[in-house]
């Protein structure tokens, strides 16, 4: 809980002040996208005992109390403009859109290949915002790395294939929107605008998973695993997210994106038992090696 507190605090600090701004982001992200998967992971062990609406209800409701309790969001809209109210309810229905599609990809399809469909959005971004050769490089890297995740990795139920890319058109409004809310000019810290965006979130996938969460309500294990769940997909990673959106351009963010179908594989493997096949295991490698040699000047 210590370690836990300790990463919540920092993630209210601007992004100029204290330890936060001596990490450097691409820590961040690396971390960020560890909890992305590995959340998810134990999520599909809970679809044994609650329905998979229930489970992303249980993950962006228990997020959303944790924010409450912590941050009290509700206060962020009568503090900022707008502009910045807009931008928070945009990113409250990505979060539930987003999180309700994607529950609904992995019970269907395997966690990477879900995770390489929801790269193909984010490497558009990339591409559109890479200026040097450098960049040009890791973004070939990349793409043959994640290319070759999911050449391997087409394999599911067709319904799993439209969930699967609805997530990752959701995935990349995220990028778009929740980049845009961590440079606002606001009066508010990042990490309560985020809460407020979770709040909101709440109530749009309430009427879409109450239903399937009921059993949850009646079985401590899996309430309290999608408390978990909750806190290791929604809270610890999009608190990272906004610290490393904040020092790092949004084309670089999106192509950093890369490091998520080699996590998701590496994250099957040690949670859910899928053994790689070497391509994959060489495609990860790829990935990591592009990803390394990015290159953003914001942080020269």
């Amino acid at each position: 809980m210590k370690a836990l507190k300790s990463i919540i605090i920092r993630s209210g600090s601007t992004a100029g002040s204290g330890i936060s701004d001596r990490i450097p982001p691409q820590l961040y992200f690396v971390a960020s996208a560890i909890f992305h998967y590995l959340g998810p992971s134990f999520a599909v062990m809970l679809f044994a005992r609650v329905s998979v609406d229930g489970v992303a209800w249980l993950r962006i409701v228990s997020a959303a109390l944790v924010f409450v309790i912590w941050r009290k969001p509700w206060r962020v809209f009568r503090k900022n403009n707008v502009h910045v109210q807009r931008l928070i309810i945009a990113l409250g229905a990505t979060f539930a859109l987003m999180n309700y599609s994607f529950y609904y990809a992995i019970d269907k399809l395997p966690l990477g290949t879900v995770a390489a469909i929801e790269f193909l959005g984010p490497v558009l971004l990339a591409l559109i915002g890479t200026k040097t050769i450098r960049n040009l490089l890791a973004l070939i890297l990349t793409v043959t790395g994640v290319w070759f995740l999911t050449e391997v990795r087409m394999q599911g139920e067709p319904e799993g294939f439209i969930w699967a890319f609805a997530s990752a058109i959701c995935f990349t409004v995220y990028i778009i929107i929740a980049h845009r809310l961590a440079m606002a000019d606001a009066v508010t810290k990042p990490v309560d605008r985020l809460g407020a965006a979770m709040l909101v979130a709440a109530v749009i996938i309430t009427p879409l998973g109450i239903k399937g969460a009921v059993p949850a309500f009646t079985d401590p294990v899996a309430l309290l695993a999608g408390i978990g769940v909750g806190l290791s997909s929604s809270v610890i990673p999009y608190a990272l997210d906004q610290l490393a959106m904040k020092r790092l351009s949004r084309a670089t963010y999106s192509l950093f994106v890369a490091l998520l179908p080699a996590t998701a594989v590496i994250i099957g493997i040690v949670v859910l038992g899928q053994i790689p096949t070497w391509i994959e295991a060489v495609a990860v490698m790829v990935i990591i090696g592009g990803v390394l040699i990015v290159q953003d000047k914001r942080n020269k």
